[in-house]
């Protein structure tokens, strides 16, 4: 990907020659990050200015914020490096009162810069599950390198930054960012998966930028794992239409009991019906691991509210960590 870069100010001695002003950019980002950079040029990728369109409330976390499911994942790994192009993008989404990171997937292209194209995917683009959300704004300016101490720089404009949001939503935001550009290194190979990961984000080239009018971004960041869902539907996608069976479920989750709860629901008008099926799927990781579950089910035709949840003995009744998605079932085209 070619580098862009402002056009000349205009100032009495400014640099105006493309190869000078290269020059400056590069020393800039050398003594604002103090870090030998490699492995990838700096890639600043010039992209529209059209807001996200988040709900209004979603700019502030839910009034009751007491989720029984914050902070069950103690831990959360890295994805592995794949062959196809594919980008990992994290969104928000809400889970009782609480708001958690969820990941979905969007193709790419061979000649894609796989880190800066799913940043600004996650910036400009909407979620395929449309009960996800993201308070971010397509940048005008966004840059990003890695560093030979596994250490990838984010260099974005203010722009970016333009919808304001309570400290909750800001904080889950900015993990938002890191979960999704260590997720973008880590399946293309860029980064040394076996050692720890951290993102310095610069804003318009500085550190110490307030993100959203409540995050200070002056150190490099990790993922912080309590803000990771402890329950996701990866397969199948929210809005799928399936013609043949079984219907594959799978995902990712954690619970106490080392199980999870399930159930299948007539969806019918835009409502959510009487229950059809339901059931329970172990997690092969054991209890409080997070992992990887999965299930069949051949539910005839019709459209259906599929949910994950979290079966926790200490509240009967609950279905904590709930995640759902629309599913339709169709005949088989007559051949």
């Amino acid at each position: 990907m070619s580098a862009f870069f402002p056009a000349p100010s205009g100032r009495p001695g400014a640099c105006a020659g493309p190869a000078c002003r290269q020059r400056r950019s590069m020393a800039r980002m050398r003594i604002v990050d103090r870090i030998a950079i490699i492995g990838l040029s700096l890639s600043l990728a010039l992209v529209g200015c059209t807001p996200n369109e988040a709900q209004q409330h979603d700019a502030t976390m839910p009034t009751t914020n007491a989720s029984t499911a914050s902070g069950r994942v103690t831990s959360a790994p890295l994805e592995t490096a794949i062959a196809a192009q594919t980008l990992p993008v994290y969104w928000l989404g809400h889970s009782n009162d609480d708001v958690f990171l969820y990941r979905e997937f969007f193709p790419a292209q061979p000649t894609d810069d796989p880190l800066v194209t799913a940043l600004r995917t996650m910036m400009g683009s909407q979620p395929h599950d449309p009960d996800y959300f993201s308070l971010w704004n397509s940048p005008s300016r966004l840059g990003a390198s890695i560093s030979a101490k596994n250490i990838i720089t984010i260099d974005i404009s203010a722009d970016a930054f333009a919808k304001k949001a309570d400290q909750g939503l800001a904080e889950r935001s900015i993990s938002q960012l890191i979960y999704t550009a260590t997720a973008a290194a880590a399946m293309a190979g860029l980064v040394d998966t076996d050692s720890s990961i951290q993102v310095s984000v610069l804003v318009d080239g500085h550190t110490g930028y307030k993100a959203f009018g409540q995050v200070l971004l002056d150190r490099p960041l990790t993922r912080k794992a309590t803000f990771l869902a402890p329950v996701w539907i990866i397969d199948p996608a929210d809005g799928a239409t399936h013609k043949s069976l079984p219907l594959k479920v799978s995902g990712q989750g954690v619970s106490p009991t080392g199980a999870l709860l399930w159930s299948l629901d007539r969806f019918s008008d835009g409502k959510v019906g009487e229950q059809y099926l339901n059931g329970t799927v172990s997690i092969p990781a054991g209890a409080k691991e997070l992992g990887e579950f999965s299930f069949n089910i051949a539910p005839p035709p019709g459209s259906y509210q599929l949910s994950v949840y979290i079966a926790d003995p200490s509240l009967p009744g609950q279905k904590v960590g709930i995640d759902s998605k629309r599913v339709s079932i169709v005949e088989p085209s007559p051949k």
